[in-house]
């Protein structure tokens, strides 16, 4: 998983929690958006993600 992938999961899931502690998602919705959140966050620490490995998507820089 390449840097700006990293940074877009985490900056996408930070906004989702923010807005879901204000009240300004809530419910299903919020949880399910939460869930994603947390995913976001563990694959953008780790530097890898399940889905990009099953269907061969790489956002990594190819080394020379």
């Amino acid at each position: 998983m390449g840097t700006a992938d990293r940074v877009i999961r985490t900056l996408l899931a930070i906004v989702a929690i923010v807005l879901f502690y204000n009240g300004v998602i809530h419910g299903t919705l919020g949880i399910i958006l939460i869930v994603f959140s947390v995913i976001f966050l563990l694959t953008s620490l780790v530097g890898f993600c399940p889905l990009y490995a099953l269907v061969g998507l790489s956002t990594k820089k190819k080394r020379r």
